[in-house]
């Protein structure tokens, strides 16, 4: 089923609506991250539509003057593939490729032909396969509507099955197979976890493309993959750290994204497992990105959503090298100063001030304030590991109050 697609310059469209629920401002924020997702796939985007709608169209998802226009473009500039930045319902899909006569994808689709591309163990390619088949299976009539034939013929005459039918319980019977193995899997994965000792876990979380691995880099003098692509890193990679004299387990998590499909929250439930059960989370944010406050609604949604939202975490503004603010003259009286001009030490002034000194500000490709990042991270593991473990706190005579 998984397949490692090698596409290179792919001529895509994007699509997507304007709403009451998604404004302009929502909607170009989502198009700009469905760009660099199709960017990762190895797509071109060639252009991008719009449409403002009530609520999509419950046929076509947009309208059927926009839906020719669309097909207008893709038929006069070679365009192989159309996305849509939403999940398309099975029939959306099938009345969308009648008209437009080319690939159609929505983001769930595409995350998922992402995740296909990156699955570099057994483990990751399983977890990506039986997501793919979760997705495929509502949508198997509109995607091979030549099985959708009675069957005859010698030995199949009478009730018999449709191959559509039998197409289905092909699907069914895989999925089955592949969340016994996820099970099994999931049962070492625990073991392996049980067997780590009494080291305290803390976990690298956030947005996709924020720098977990590049940090995790850093702090673990390790050879994590890291590129500035979407979801790089699938696989959870787990390594001992020690700062002054203090050992901890790091791990390094998948990327969330907005709007990420179910399929993969069910599959990489036992990579989420290293989030659930980590004592600390490093929760990293791009804070170069123009929506980085939306990044970190999102991930601590998910982070409700597996029952991880309540964790000691600390916050790491990651990329400070990368941060631009816009400037204001001081004769300029007309300007309305927004978020935009905000330096780093006025962001420091607003809701991250209630954080403390649960804020820190990085750069970890430059290495700046790492040692502080450390300290604070020393902190943190010391701390729950004398509460976990008071017998051992004396293993540490050489702890320094002022490092900490």
């Amino acid at each position: 089923m998984i397949e490692k697609k090698q596409i290179e310059h792919e001529n895509v469209v994007l699509i997507g609506i304007i709403t009451r629920l998604q404004n302009e401002e929502k909607s170009k924020e989502y198009l700009d991250e469905l760009e660099f997702l199709t960017y990762t796939a190895g797509g071109d985007v060639k252009k991008r539509f719009t449409q403002r709608m009530d609520m999509p169209n419950a046929k076509t998802f947009i309208g059927t003057g926009k839906l020719e226009e669309v097909r207008l473009f893709i038929e006069q500039n070679d365009i192989g593939t159309a996305i849509f930045d939403d999940e398309l319902t099975p029939s959306q899909q099938k009345n969308i490729e009648r008209v437009l006569d080319c690939k159609i994808l929505d983001r769930t689709l595409l995350i998922l032909d992402i995740f296909a591309q990156r699955a570099q163990t057994s483990y990751a390619r399983t977890q990506v396969e039986l997501a793919q088949y979760q997705y495929f299976l509502p949508r198997l009539t509109g995607l091979w509507t030549h099985l959708e034939r009675q069957r005859g013929g010698i030995g199949m005459r009478g009730p018999g099955e449709t191959e559509i039918e039998t197409d289905r319980r092909i699907v069914r019977d895989k999925i089955s197979l592949l969340r016994k193995k996820m099970a099994s899997i999931d049962k070492q994965m625990a073991t392996q976890r049980s067997n780590r000792g009494e080291l305290i876990r803390v976990a690298l979380v956030g947005y996709t493309n924020v720098g977990k691995s590049t940090l995790m880099n850093v702090i673990a003098k390790s050879d994590v993959f890291a590129e500035n692509k979407l979801f790089a890193t699938l696989d959870t990679t787990v390594r001992k750290v020690v700062i002054k004299n203090l050992p901890f387990l790091l791990s390094d998590t998948v990327g969330f994204i907005r709007k990420l499909p179910t399929q993969l929250v069910d599959s990489f439930k036992s990579t989420l497992d290293e989030v659930r059960e980590a004592d600390i989370l490093l929760h990293v944010v791009d804070i170069s990105h123009d929506t980085f406050e939306d990044q970190i609604e999102s991930v601590n949604g998910i982070l409700g959503e597996i029952k991880s939202a309540d964790k000691p975490t600390i916050m790491v503004f990651n990329k400070i090298d990368a941060y631009e603010y816009e400037t204001i003259d001081e004769d300029d009286i007309v300007t309305e100063r927004t978020k935009a001009h905000y330096t780093l030490d006025d962001w420091k002034e607003t809701w991250m001030n209630d954080i403390g000194d649960n804020a820190l500000f990085i750069s970890a490709t430059e290495a700046e304030n790492i040692e502080d990042f450390k300290k604070r991270v020393y902190r943190e593991v010391r701390r729950i590991h004398i509460t976990r473990f008071p017998y051992n706190k004396f293993l540490y005579p050489d702890y320094d109050e002022n490092f900490a």
